[in-house]
């Protein structure tokens, strides 16, 4: 039998809420850019590149992945809690998933606003 030692209150639900809002943004992101990707018109570089023009939709597209990132966060980290036994082996799992997480993010800023 595993036992897990729960520490206060509300232990997971911030995790389980901060997946569910991601969830939600990133499903208002996809309706909102497959609607910008339908009135486009053509799809060719400058109609692209126009949808892509305003700070908006880079905002909306930079917490798009903002939210993508957290969302995998949390998920990877619970899988590595749950079948990673071993502690050093997680914490060298969990410090490669995060370091290469923020190194997304990041690269998706420096494409969205050319860094």
């Amino acid at each position: 039998m595993v036992t897990r030692v729960v520490v206060g209150a509300h232990y997971g639900l911030k995790d389980w809420l901060g997946q569910r809002i991601t969830a939600v943004v990133m499903a208002v992101y996809t309706l909102m850019f497959a609607v910008g990707v339908l009135f486009m018109g053509e799809l060719n570089y400058d109609n692209w590149r126009g949808l892509f023009a305003g700070g908006f939709m880079r905002f909306a597209t930079f917490l798009f992945f903002a939210s993508l990132m957290y969302h995998a966060w949390v998920g990877v980290r619970d899988i590595y809690m749950d079948y990673i036994k071993p502690t050093s082996v997680r914490l060298v799992l969990h410090a490669v998933t995060l370091l290469l997480l923020i190194g997304y993010l990041g690269w998706a800023a420096q494409v969205l606003w050319r860094l």
